[in-house]
Order: C-alpha cells, then structure tokens, then sequence
C-alpha cells in the first residue's frame, strides 16, 4: 500500500493543510475525531481523493492490562467512518494501577516506554493480537522518544520490534525523531535499530522536530524539523523505500508556508538518499540471517495459518503464546512502581536514573496544564498569570485519574476548596465555570464545594 507524502492533520491548521500541493494523505488523532461525525475539512479532504489515517493515543498496548474494548471499538468506527486503509497506535503504556495491583488507577496523560524485556514482549504481544483481531483494518505501532530507560533490558529495540513483528505481523510506524530522540536522552545508535528492525514491515514513517534543552532533547513536536532527524530519515531510505512519510506538528503552528518548505525538505532528503541499483546487499535479509536474541530455554510460538488481509491486520507468521501465569502482575507492579514515581511523588524504583526521573516528571506536569489549558481554555482566562505556578502545584501532589476534562474540573474543584481565587469575581466565574461542567460528584466533595460557593455567593 503505497501512501505517498503527507502531514498531520490538526483543527488549528486545517485550511493550511488543504492549501498544500503535493499532499497525498493526512493522519487525523483518532481521540479527537467523533465517531459518527467527521469535521468539514476531512470530508473535503476524502472528496479529492486524499487518505486519512486515525492514530490512536490512548491504547496503552504496552501496560499491563488487556486493552479496553470500549477504547478499541471507537478506534475501529473512526477507522471504518474514514476509510481508513490502517490504523496506528504506539508501543507504549499510558496508564497503570488499577485491579492488577490492588491500588488507584494512574494516568500518564503522556506516552511511557515500555522495558524491553522478554515479559513486556510477551503481554504486548498478546494486547496487540487482541486488538488486531477487534479491529478492521490492519494495524501498525509507533516506536516512541523517552527521556527515561528501564534497568535490567534483555533485547535492544532493533531486537524488540523485530521479536515484535515475528510474533503478530503487525506493521511498524517508524518516527525518525524518535530515533533520533532517544540517541540524544539514552545513547541509543539510530543505525544499529534500523539495521536490526524488520524495516520490510514499515507501513510509513513520521518525521518531527524538537529541541534540546541542558542536553535533553525535547519530542515537542512544536518546532521546525532539525537537520539530525533527516540524517536519520536518509539513513531509513538508504536501507528501505518506505510507503509514505508523513510530517507532525502538534503545537506552535507555522504559516503554511512554513510546512511547505519543510515537506520540501522531507522530500529532498528522500531522493538524496534513495540507494542506487548497484548499491550492494539487501540489508533486510543480512538481518534475517544475523543470529536472534537469546531468550534461553522458552519454546517457539506455534505457526499461525496466513490470513488473507481481508479484514483484521493481515498475515501473521507466528501465534503469539499465551502470557504466562503472573507475567502480567509483575508487568502491572513495575509500571505501576514507574507511574508512582512520575506523578504520585512516591520512591523512584530501584536502578532508574533519578535525575532523569526528575526531567520526565516535570515534563509530564508541564504537559498536562498546557493540554488542560487547551481543553479548557477559560481557566488560564480566569486565573490569569496564575494559572500554570496553581496547576504544577496542584499536579505535583494530584495524580491524573481521568481525561484532561476531567482533570481541569479537579484542578477547578481544588483551587475553590483550597479558597482560591483571591479575586472576588474570578472565584465567582470559577465557581459557576465548575457548576456548570461538573455533573454529580461524590457527595463528601461536593458540599465541601457548595459551601464554599455559597459563602461567595453570599458575599457578593
């Protein structure tokens, strides 16, 4: 399936994105489209001809539990609403806690990366034939940046995805940037993972920029494309053609023009690199022929019959085993001990980097009040410059539990609690803002809240 040059789509550029010539496919985030209902701008999109791809977020293939069917059907509408060839998602877990282990359910709000370990490959495996089989398209999963890396890994991530794609013939989403990301945090050779990955089973390839701060570099997806990151792309196309590839901007919007010239240069790298026909052996079968990962004593997964990519994801070669008895409650108490970590402020785990711990922490605070501040933009209008100094105090000690909606009512319910705003008519405005979006809650909570907004009614 050949997808050609495209770019991400998003509502803030979406006349941008129509405008661009030499477009031939978009990817839409599957969460922020309805199910039932597309906006103007795909469906115009779709009326020319142009693919769209729904990249789901919020999966979680790599946590612990299985994945939520709820979660998996909506991806599959969204995917049969477009006309989706594929659908993509992430080799990451999002959330933690939960029946596994007997405490809160935690969420990141954020991609995490999983341990590359033989246990994680082993419930990953067995999520990814899960939702293969729930959903109607085949699916393809994104290697992901990290700031952090888990002690005690078996296999490298070259190793990791190829076990991967043995297993459930799952397609791989390569994203240049986030190769480059992790040379960057954790020392990790792009070129050694892509000449170890299966890159024959790459479905496309995403292309990003990001920037580095005290020798951390940032996945922000909010800067222009660096020259590092078509280093690495060049490195792709000197070993694959790959289907498609596609340019991401998340934040901070260029004009058009702007992306242009940067799927000007996404191209221009692309025919630069492109191996001549004499340009030597075929590098994915020197990987097939270089010795495995050593697992030791553990039996092969039985052979699969082929499908015949009618529906679902496609041929697998082999049949996932099933997980083994307690694989999935040590997988559960260690992402769980990880998430604590991060945004509970509970004891790191024993072998993580600290100070790394520390720079993912914030991040993850750092993102979550500038999505909250997107989905509910009255709250910064209403604290004004307080905004983000209330909400970093408030995440540090206030896990994310729910969606940003659901934590911009918390953040709300905990600032009229605590007898903020100072303001007379900001609490006022808070005060009916959180009223007017807060449904029922638990009674405790609740008349705490009521009392409170009475006393300023009272006061007015």
């Amino acid at each position: 399936m050949e997808l050609g040059i495209g770019i991400g789509w998003r509502p803030e550029i979406a006349a941008e994105v129509e405008s661009l010539s030499g477009i031939d496919w978009v990817e839409a985030v599957a969460e922020n489209l309805c199910a039932d209902h597309l906006p103007d701008s795909l469906v115009r999109l779709r009326e020319r001809g142009v693919t769209v791809v729904p990249h789901g977020v919020a999966l979680g293939l790599g946590g612990a539990d299985r994945p939520d069917p709820d979660r998996l059907a909506g991806l599959a509408a969204r995917a049969e609403l477009l006309g989706a060839p594929l659908v993509t998602e992430h080799i990451a877990f999002v959330r933690a806690g939960g029946p596994l282990t007997a405490s809160p359910r935690l969420e990141a709000g954020h991609l995490l990366p999983v341990p590359r370990t033989w246990d994680a490959l082993d419930v990953l495996c067995e999520n990814v034939r899960i939702a293969q089989d729930s959903l109607p398209v085949p699916l393809a999963l994104e290697n992901i940046a990290a700031l952090i890396t888990w002690p005690g890994e078996e296999l490298t991530e070259g190793q990791f995805l190829a076990e991967l794609v043995e297993r459930t013939g799952v397609r791989l989403l390569i994203d240049v940037a986030n190769l480059h990301t992790n040379h960057v945090n954790l020392g990790q050779d792009p070129a050694k993972a892509l000449d170890e990955l299966p890159v024959e089973a790459i479905a496309y390839v995403h292309v990003a920029g990001g920037v580095e701060k005290n020798g951390v570099w940032h996945d922000t997806h909010a800067h222009p494309v660096s020259e590092p990151v078509l280093e690495v792309l060049a490195e792709l196309r000197s070993r694959v053609d790959p289907p498609g590839v596609l340019l991401e901007r998340d934040d901070a919007f260029p004009p058009g023009a702007e992306l242009a010239g940067e799927l000007d240069a996404i191209r221009a790298t692309l025919r630069k690199a492109a191996p001549s026909a004499d340009a030597g052996p075929d590098r994915a079968a020197a990987r097939k022929a270089a010795p495995s990962a050593d697992r030791g004593p553990v039996a092969s997964p039985a052979p699969a019959p082929a499908s015949d990519g009618s529906a679902g994801t496609g041929a697998r070669t082999t049949a996932p085993a099933p997980v083994p008895a307690g694989t999935r409650d040590r997988t559960a108490v260690a992402q769980t001990a990880l998430l604590s970590a991060l945004v509970a402020g509970t004891p790191a785990p024993e072998g993580f980097d600290h100070r790394r711990l520390r720079v993912q922490s914030r991040a993850l605070a750092a993102k979550r009040a500038d999505v909250v501040a997107k989905v509910a933009p009255e709250l910064p209008e209403i604290l004004g410059d307080g905004y983000r100094a209330a909400f970093l105090a408030y995440a540090g000690s206030r896990p994310m539990s729910g969606g940003y909606r659901r934590d911009a009512l918390d953040f709300a319910e905990h600032v009229l609690i605590a007898g903020g705003p100072a303001d007379p008519v900001a609490r006022r405005r808070l005060t009916y803002w959180w009223q007017d979006r807060s449904g029922a809650r638990p009674p405790r909570r609740t008349t705490r809240l009521v009392r409170a907004a009475r006393a300023v009614l009272v006061g007015k």
